[in-house]
């Protein structure tokens, strides 16, 4: 349990037990004051108009004698009135009893005390009476018999009602002076509880919080001052404290602060001896680092000048390939202009056949009207004289038909000249076609062989492209070693520094065993850097162009141009004069 929750519950136990006993104590004084505030209240108040009344009777009997007494009249009426007024009086503190008293044995004798007040009130002005009529000795005589022994009752009831409010005026009392005494002895076992609660409550915390330090709180903080202060020497009494106590921990605290300042110190020295051989390493390979950056250098230098080349190449294939493309779509002009050619002759050969078949029909028809005009001559000459001018007409009709004949047998003969001419240039065009269409056949072929070329040169200067791209990033990652390869050089030289600060530093803490800080630059073992001359890289020399004598579309295997260049794995170098287990890499 936590010491700050033992506290607490010691202390609320503690305030506990003190609300109780102010609780119980204002309690029973609650009830005491109750008691009192009844007693002089209500009992003292009681007792007091009691003994009113008694004072009353006393002075009424007194005042009713001194009437017998006296001769003179002013004097009787004096102390009549006297009786009257104290009668009045009387009667008021009566009334006022009568509100007050509810037991039922005081309702009774205040009832006893009216019956008694009532009949010597009556014997009282039987004498007042007697005296009145000069009858003064049997007045006297009443007075002493029959209004004394109303007075004994009346007073009798007085004292029985007085005696009451007495007993119970002591009972009060009684019961006030119990509630008081059990107040006390309520209040002083609870005060003795707290007391002891309090005692072992402070007991246990004392006992757990002296478990808890282990020790007292002086020497505590004498051993963490020392830990402060730098000494890491073993602390008193904390190997016999009890386990999980502050001593304990600080013990515990020392011992492992100690093995990490001892650690710390072998780290330190480590460091600075390991940073040193770095920053002899470091500077070789900044060397070598600068020699390969000048090869790679040197490689693209000479890829340029092979893109170059490549480039130009491709640019005469381009060209070539745009020449044999003019020649292969002017052939196929020429084809389509032959076909055209062949089609035209087909079209007027059968043109022709259609004049020659439109002359035979014209030739009939010369012949039809020859012999129509021969038989219309015929009919003439039966005619006689009648039918000459019918047989002229005849005539010169016969004539036309045999001249239109001769001119449709020429013109046939024409066309027909002119048909076997036509076939002969149709065949002759064929022919030609036929011929355009192997030229224009083996122009394209020639275009085809051409765009592959250009496309084998492109892919070529491509993928030399991106063999350049691959150098100038080689040659740029390879500035960028370089430029770290310093900083490192930077780094492990500042390294250095920190470590002989920490060094410094470690060295404020004293230790038990300064022997436990070994060195560690036995441990460490020495590098020597390696000098290895660097390849010159031969510049690439482009040959001359050679005469193409079969299209080969070569392709590049090379990576896309969004891919890094792969890294080549660098082949390790071993010096004669180097450690096999420190030997160093090549870039």
């Amino acid at each position: 349990m936590k010491i700050s929750t033992q506290l607490t519950i010691g202390f609320a136990g503690a305030v506990l037990l003190g609300v109780i006993i102010a609780a119980v104590g204002a309690y029973q004084l609650h009830q005491v004051v109750g008691e009192l505030d009844e007693i002089a209240g209500d009992r003292m108040v009681k007792l007091e108009k009691f003994s009113l009344l008694k004072d009353y009777n006393n002075s009424i009997a007194r005042w009713t004698r001194n009437v017998l007494l006296v001769k003179d009249a002013a004097e009787k009426s004096a102390e009549k009135a006297k009786i009257a007024e104290t009668k009045k009086q009387y009667a008021k503190i009566m009334d006022e009893l009568d509100k007050t008293i509810k037991l039922p044995k005081g309702v009774e004798l205040l009832k006893a005390i009216t019956d008694s007040r009532l009949q010597y009130n009556q014997q009282i002005d039987a004498v007042f009476d007697l005296d009145a009529k000069g009858n003064t000795e049997e007045a006297t005589a009443v007075l002493l018999s029959k209004a004394r022994a109303s007075q004994n009752a009346l007073f009798k009831a007085v004292d029985e009602s007085m005696a009451m409010q007495h007993t119970l005026t002591s009972e009060l009392a009684l019961s006030a002076h119990k509630s008081a005494f059990n107040a006390s002895v309520l209040m002083a076992a609870f005060a003795v509880a707290m007391a002891v609660l309090g005692a072992l409550a402070a007991w246990l915390t004392i006992r757990n919080l002296t478990k808890s330090l282990g020790a007292e709180p002086v020497d505590l903080s004498d051993a963490a001052r020392r830990v402060a202060d730098g000494n890491l020497g073993m602390v008193g009494g904390a190997s016999s404290a009890p386990a999980g106590s502050v001593l304990s921990s600080i013990g515990d605290m020392q011992v492992n602060l100690a093995k990490l300042v001892s650690q710390v110190r072998v780290a330190s020295d480590s460091i600075a001896t390991g940073s040193s051989q770095i920053a002899m390493g470091n500077a070789d390979l900044s060397q070598r680092t600068e020699e390969q950056a000048s090869n790679v250098q040197q490689t693209a230098a000479s890829m340029e000048q092979m893109n170059s080349t490549v480039k130009n190449n491709a640019d005469t294939a381009r060209q070539a390939a745009q020449l044999a493309n003019s020649a292969s779509e002017t052939a196929q002009k020429g084809g389509e202009v032959v076909g055209h050619v062949v089609a035209t002759m087909d079209e007027i050969t059968h043109s022709s056949k259609k004049i020659s078949d439109i002359i035979g029909v014209i030739d009939g028809i010369a012949f039809q009207t020859n012999i129509l005009a021969l038989n219309a001559a015929v009919e003439a000459a039966r005619a006689g004289e009648q039918g000459r001018g019918f047989a002229v007409v005849a005539g010169e009709v016969r004539s036309l038909a045999q001249r239109s004949a001769e001119a449709a047998k020429e013109i046939k003969s024409l066309i027909g000249s002119s048909v076997e001419k036509v076939e002969t240039g149709s065949r002759l065009v064929g022919d030609a076609g036929s011929t355009m269409q192997d030229i224009v056949s083996q122009v394209q072929r020639v275009a085809d062989l051409i765009s592959e070329i250009s496309s084998a040169t492109i892919e070529q200067t491509e993928g030399i492209g991106q063999v350049s791209g691959a150098v100038a990033q080689l040659d740029q990652v390879t500035q960028q070693n370089a430029a770290l390869v310093e900083q490192s050089a930077a780094a492990a030289d500042s390294l250095k520094q920190q470590a002989v600060q920490l060094t410094e530093l470690v060295s404020v803490f004293k230790l038990d065993h300064d022997a436990s800080a070994v060195s560690a630059a036995s441990e460490v073992r020495s590098i020597k850097p390696i000098t290895t001359k660097p390849k010159v890289m031969n510049t690439y020399t482009p040959k001359p162009k050679a005469n193409i004598v079969k299209p080969v579309a070569t392709k590049l295997l090379a990576e896309p141009k969004s891919s890094p260049a792969p890294k080549s794995s660098p082949a390790p170098v071993s010096s004669s004069g180097a450690n096999p287990g420190s030997d160093w890499e090549t870039f």
